[in-house]
């Protein structure tokens, strides 16, 4: 039998660390805005988990329009409007109406290189929805990979070695059907491919990021053993790939 004891010491766990927990999610999150067309044809769903693996932090949606961030194809009349991107016969705009330091991260994030691309590779039935902002437009340099690199040389080592050619450390030991490290720095969306591809086929079979994905269905269990990780550790092993040298595709042949 369990006794009271057990209980009260449970429940006090529960009280004391669930807070810290709910506490900490809400120092990593800011409020949003936006089109209603953006939330409707999963636009929103798409987005918005990339950008929480690529930093921990998560967007709350509210219809209010003193949101941190608004995000609408209204251009307004503030200095910290900027052109997102386009689609749908209309341009949206990225605005900031608070002093969340989370909601200037999404907005530096979603203006950068990477974020253009993510936005730009958003498909419906296979077709393109949005593009890159119109040439012209103020927009944000790309944000820097602040991981360890070294760190993320031994990450990368560790799970994606398994079936990837990471390097010359193990250059006899990937699997054949899937690209190395060096070819997939040739793509020109290869932040992409590595910061989101625990949704790329066949990654979200076998794949876990910590606060990110759900858990693994019961009725389909990962065909080999789960790749877990952390979004430091994500963050670890995109700063090891940015100092990879691209695959040189055009090199000629050389006789011995």
């Amino acid at each position: 039998m369990i006794s009271y004891r057990f209980v009260l010491l449970l429940l006090i766990h529960l009280v004391i660390f669930g807070s810290a927990n709910d506490l900490g999610a809400q120092d990593r999150q800011f409020t949003l805005i936006v089109s209603p067309e953006l939330n409707e044809n999963g636009f929103l769903k798409y987005l918005l988990p990339r950008f929480a693996l690529k930093t921990g932090t998560r967007a709350v949606l509210i219809d209010n329009p003193g949101a941190d961030v608004q995000l609408t194809n209204r251009p307004g009349n503030s200095e910290n409007s900027r052109a997102a991107f386009t689609g749908q016969g209309q341009t949206y705009f990225l605005r900031l109406s608070g002093n969340s330091g989370h909601g200037k991260r999404f907005s530096d994030w979603l203006l950068s290189d990477i974020g253009q691309r993510t936005v730009a590779a958003f498909t419906v039935d296979g077709v393109q929805k949005f593009s890159k902002a119109k040439q012209g437009e103020r927009i944000v340099v790309e944000i820097l990979m602040d991981g360890n690199a070294q760190s993320g040389a031994l990450l990368a080592l560790e799970h994606c070695g398994r079936c990837h050619v990471i390097g010359e450390i193990n250059r006899m030991k990937g699997i054949g059907s899937t690209p190395s490290f060096g070819l997939l720095r040739t793509f020109p969306d290869w932040e992409y491919r590595f910061g989101a591809f625990y949704t790329l086929n066949p990654h979200p079979s076998f794949s876990q990021i910590a606060d990110v994905t759900a858990p693994f269905d019961r009725q389909s269990p990962p065909p080999i053993i789960p790749l877990r990780l952390t979004l430091d550790e994500l963050e670890d092993i995109l700063a090891y790939v940015a100092g990879i040298e691209p695959a040189d595709l055009g090199r000629p042949i050389v006789h011995q």
